[in-house]
């Protein structure tokens, strides 16, 4: 039978924790590593909704991107505070919780390539590689790709429908699509790099006011396809993953956990 140890060694296999930013929590957030584990839910977050699925199916553990405890640290576990309140119920009910986050938009395979490959990118390379793998692989934030030329709405439809997005925010540089930069969640700040690499237009998220006008004035298509949808395509393949990693163990991909936010139209 898997332990929760087992689970978070191949988690880490795929996306090694030195690879994830210093700021980071990544790993094993709670529970213990001897845990025996039958069934994992997979999920892009470690919201409440996600754990009270996993208390539903029976799930032994949950395995997430975006961790559990993150940046502000958890001074006290009890009911004040979101972070409290999961954590309570997980140990109430013996759930581990397991997450790989940077490390995994970094890793070769991971976030970003996923999302590249889900937009129909050609020929991936990533983007001011910062080291290489055990294998020799480059890992790094950013992937770029090509596409045959086409128009940016003609792009912007096909980066909703393959996505599925309600909407996309984005800034029309007036220029065709044929070299796309990507950075699943928020990765607006690394603009420069898809400039830099060639690329004439960049699929992120979490976009600020005055990052739409650096875009726009420095001649690049800027679109803003939402946290959610730009990060959660590579759950289900890690989910198949750890499927074929551990066949005794049930895995699920979560069915309920969707985005908060909605589009009024």
């Amino acid at each position: 039978m898997a332990t929760a140890a087992d689970i978070l060694n191949f988690v880490e296999s795929l996306a090694p924790r030195y690879m994830k930013c210093d700021w980071d929590n990544v790993g094993l957030l709670c529970g213990r590593r001897d845990r025996e584990v039958k069934k994992i839910l997979v999920a892009l977050d470690p919201f409440r909704s996600v754990i009270a699925e996993a208390i539903e199916i029976g799930a032994d553990c949950i395995v997430t991107h975006h961790p559990l405890i993150f940046r502000n640290p958890l001074m006290a576990v009890n009911e004040d505070t979101e972070a409290g309140q999961c954590v309570l119920t997980l140990i109430e009910h013996g759930i581990v919780a397991i997450n790989a986050h940077t490390n995994f938009d970094l890793a070769p395979g991971g976030i970003n390539d996923v999302l590249a490959r889900t937009l129909g990118l050609s020929d991936i390379e990533v983007i001011h590689p910062e080291g290489e793998d055990a294998e020799g692989r480059p890992y790094g934030l950013l992937r770029c790709g090509t596409i045959d030329e086409i128009s940016l709405k003609a792009f912007l439809a096909g980066v909703k429908a393959h996505l599925n997005c309600d909407g996309l925010r984005y800034v029309d540089a007036g220029k065709p699509v044929r070299k796309v930069a990507v950075g699943g969640g928020s990765c607006a700040d690394e603009m420069a790099e898809a400039l830099a690499a060639g690329c004439d237009t960049f699929v992120t998220a979490d976009v600020k006011y005055n990052q739409f006008r650096t875009a726009f004035e420095l001649g690049l298509n800027l679109i803003d396809a939402g946290h959610f949808h730009t990060e959660n395509p590579a759950m289900p393949v890690l989910a198949e993953k750890l499927k074929a990693a551990f066949p005794d163990t049930e895995v699920i991909f979560s069915e309920n956990h969707a985005d908060c936010m909605n589009f009024f139209v």
